[in-house]
């Protein structure tokens, strides 16, 4: 009788706080046709994990025995029929780009479509591989070929400590636009400083669109990018010049956006994830991380690194917590 190998992978069957993350023994199984198989080194977590996990992302988990995760990296150990992208011993990434509840990487090893994957930039490490692909891909995708952002022009981050946050701050000054972050406390100001943004403001005791306006001598910024929606979506439009445009790519606040009827300006919806679901998109973006962190303007913020699945629900408690700046990443 043949025996299945078997491999560690983080599966929940309620959705819940991170406690119900559970690590189990699953079948790992030879990639098919067009599909890849890679040993995952490090694990980058998204607030979309967090959601997803507690049952209000914008889809639902298949439960019970849900998988999680789109963010990793690691080393290619098969691949199927078809497939000539790809070889053993590659260095590659999860593009971010497919149902997480089915390919979750949130484990030793995945089986991810060819299209799921794409290679890691020369000579940068696991755990920085992890920290880059989706928050870089999402700031590039979302400012600039959703927002047109362009050199001179004001760009209010908002979330600004969170991964998309840091690198939206990074992705906007090698663009030579000038980055305005914004911030609940004064904690965090002087990180965000020192990640690149040229202005912050603290939104819980400062005027956002008075300071914003402040700042581009009293024009409004050129582009606001969002992560969070709801009621102070309209404040935040109020902070964006006449003929400007406003991107939201996430909805932390669940309530009901708010719009002023009055705006002259573009509003744009974003998903995490669009620029992989065409090969041009990927091509796109991995050319605009890799020279990114080649020239060094790229400085993933990494807030803290745990070591084994083990450790995942601390990292999923220290998410939730708010606490950090940057990503944080487990070791496989």
């Amino acid at each position: 009788m043949t025996t299945s190998a078997l491999t560690k992978a983080v599966l929940f069957h309620e959705t819940g706080g991170p406690e119900v993350l559970k690590i189990e023994d699953i079948e790992l199984r030879e990639p098919g046709p067009g599909e890849v198989r890679f040993r995952v080194e490090a694990i980058g977590l998204n607030r979309a994990d967090a959601l997803f996990r507690a049952g209000t992302y914008y889809y639902p988990a298949t439960l019970p025995g849900s998988r999680l995760g789109y963010e990793a990296a690691g080393v290619v150990e098969a691949v199927g029929e078809g497939v000539s992208e790809f070889a053993p011993g590659d260095p590659v990434m999860a593009a971010a780009n497919f149902d997480f509840g089915v390919h979750g990487v949130y484990g030793e090893r995945v089986v991810l479509p060819v299209e799921s994957v794409v290679s890691r930039p020369d000579g940068v490490d696991a755990v920085t591989s992890a920290a880059v692909w989706l928050t870089y891909s999402t700031a590039h995708g979302g400012m600039v070929e959703t927002g047109g952002l362009r050199p001179g022009d004001h760009v209010v981050i908002t979330g600004a400590s969170s991964g998309v946050g840091t690198a939206a701050i990074q992705t906007a000054a090698r663009l030579g636009a000038i980055p305005i972050a914004t911030t609940r406390t004064a904690a965090k100001k002087q990180q965000l400083l020192d990640l690149g943004a040229a202005h912050v403001i603290t939104t819980d005791d400062e005027d956002l669109v008075k300071e914003v306006k402040g700042i581009t001598g009293g024009r409004g910024a050129e582009l606001a990018f969002d992560a969070i929606g709801g009621p102070g979506f309209r404040t935040l439009g109020d902070a964006v010049t006449p003929g400007g445009t406003a991107v939201l790519y996430g909805w932390l606040d669940p309530r009901p956006i708010e719009l002023s009827r009055n705006w002259p300006l573009t509003v744009h919806t974003y998903a995490n994830g669009v620029p992989a679901r065409t090969e041009a998109g990927r091509r796109r973006a991995a050319a605009f991380i890799g020279s990114g962190l080649r020239d060094g303007s790229f400085t993933p913020a990494i807030a803290e690194t745990f070591d084994g699945l083990g450790q995942i629900v601390d990292a999923h408690r220290l998410m939730e917590s708010n606490a950090h700046t940057g990503k944080i990443v487990v070791r496989v």
